[in-house]
């Protein structure tokens, strides 16, 4: 999953940034709200934290304006102020979670693992497809009872299928996937990657839907 961070703390922000990151998630950092624009003119995030107060602006505002504009990417937002006015103001305006700080970052994990499973139309965190259990929150796949190992790129691949289950996935969409990495991609680089998933979970969980993509085999 690709998220961006809008925090302007640097040390908090650093201490998000490389948790999110040791989660296996792709994560961009701004620090100002005008960073965050440019960032979200060119990147397709699945997930974004927002701040309240950043030195050019307002987040609930910068919030409401997105909603304004259509934007529907899941937002948490992260603030010092509890008091429970800010947390109405801050769902009324289009945010899906809260989290006051200081917090645990192992909650921010199941805060934003939560979210993305709602958006996805998956609020269950396990899948299973005959042998194969895939366990959303845990991040873990388990082929009967044996775990199979996926680096951090598989993972990202295998998320977009779970993202969309019993839906093409096209070969654009698992290259973005992988652009969050900063992975270089090559003509055959989607076909290798779906390639080392199907070696370690199976050929029969993704099937090829020939000239448009991949699909996830549901039950």
């Amino acid at each position: 999953m690709r998220v961006l961070l809008i925090e302007d703390d640097p040390v908090l922000g650093e201490a998000v940034r490389d948790h999110i990151a040791a989660d296996g998630h792709a994560v961009d950092w701004s620090t100002t709200l005008g960073g965050a624009c440019d960032h979200l003119r060119v990147v397709s995030y699945m997930l974004l934290l927002l701040d309240l107060h950043l030195p050019d602006g307002k987040g609930l505002e910068f919030l409401k304006t997105l909603r304004r504009e259509g934007t529907d990417t899941p937002v948490i937002i992260l603030t010092a102020r509890d008091q429970l006015s800010d947390r109405i103001a801050g769902l009324n305006s289009g945010a899906d979670d809260y989290l006051v700080k200081p917090f645990d970052l192992s909650e921010l994990s199941a805060r934003l693992a939560a979210v993305a499973r709602r958006y996805a139309g998956n609020p269950n965190p396990l899948i299973r497809l005959g042998a194969v259990e895939i366990d959303q929150a845990a991040r873990r796949v388990t082929i009967d009872g044996t775990e199979a190992m996926l680096t951090s790129r598989e993972w990202a691949v295998l998320e977009q299928f779970l993202r969309r289950p019993g839906m093409t996935v096209g070969k654009n969409q698992i290259e973005d996937a992988l652009y969050a990495f900063g992975a270089e991609i090559e003509s055959n680089t989607v076909e290798v990657y779906v390639s080392r998933l199907r070696k370690k979970i199976g050929r029969q969980v993704l099937t090829t839907v020939r000239g448009l993509g991949y699909r996830l085999a549901l039950p």
